[in-house]
């Protein structure tokens, strides 16, 4: 049993404090005194399908079927390193129980993993509710990558998550770009304590090459960090595929430069971030 397995399981959360265990790209576990979730665990080669240009920088921390049973099982979109296959098929086996919430763009993907309709939820944009039979109100946050795209039966294809437990308040951006209304539209949100932002940046090379489309520019976090008060801004979908991150030390010179106040993390393979309020 791996020791990121042991830590999510064993772990007592207190009050006003939130757990967060890195587990590459944009993949998080999330522990409340009640509930245990996870947002697009990527834990395996399923990229390298594709091409031998997304190879993996490190191992997963944890194999998918060592992760612990979870109450939610959190998918931002349908993208591979978002909504594996090959890290929900083995998990799916040993947590039959676990409940999904995704886009309903990923539901057909779902139901071919053999994941039942009635566990698969479709939370409305922008509407707050409380996850079933825990301590966490769950509000989906339209994200665009790059465009805001909608459909009248599936919704929004891209999924930001708000995360409300325990006094504290978690948001996981997906992969998205800055798009008009939404620098407002998170002004009206409850005020975050922590924000995990994809910040991998983009170019023309990427979007060509890979494909690989990019996310936020450092200064673009640093400034949504700063401008909208976040305590804490984790640095995500920059370490897991070398082909499309940009180096840390970019990230740190637009913080020192927009925000040199600004605490900030990029949490490594099964690092645990405690977060007290």
């Amino acid at each position: 049993m791996s020791h990121v397995t042991e830590q999510i399981e064993h772990l007592t959360v207190l009050p006003q404090s939130m757990a967060v265990w890195g587990l590459g790209q944009m993949g998080v576990g999330i522990k409340t005194p009640h509930t245990l979730l996870y947002i697009d665990p990527c834990l395996s080669d399923v990229l390298l399908d594709l091409s031998d240009i997304w190879v993996r920088a490190f191992p997963p921390p944890v194999p998918p079927d060592q992760l612990p049973p979870a109450h939610y099982y959190l998918i931002t979109h349908e993208h591979l390193d978002h909504l594996d296959p090959q890290t929900i098929a083995p998990y799916a086996k040993h947590a039959p129980n676990t409940r999904y919430v995704a886009p309903g763009w990923c539901t057909e993907d779902l139901l071919k993993l053999g994941i039942p309709l009635e566990q698969i939820i479709t939370p409305p944009a922008l509407t707050p509710i409380q996850l079933p039979d825990s301590d966490v109100t769950l509000t989906a946050i339209p994200a665009a990558h790059y465009e805001k795209e909608y459909d009248a039966e599936k919704g929004f294809r891209w999924m930001g998550y708000l995360i409300q437990a325990n006094d504290v308040t978690f948001y996981h951006s997906g992969d998205t770009l800055i798009y008009p209304g939404y620098i407002e539209m998170m002004r009206e949100l409850p005020m975050i304590d922590v924000a995990m932002m994809a910040t991998n940046g983009r170019d023309y090379f990427r979007e060509t090459e890979g494909p690989a489309l990019g996310n936020l520019h450092p200064v673009e976090a640093a400034r949504l960090a700063r401008d909208l008060g976040w305590d804490t801004l984790i640095i995500g979908h920059n370490d897991q595929y070398p082909f499309n991150r940009i180096t840390f030390s970019s990230v740190i010179a637009a913080l020192e430069t927009v925000a040199p106040r600004q605490k900030y993390k990029q949490l490594q393979p099964g690092e645990l971030l405690y977060y007290v309020k």
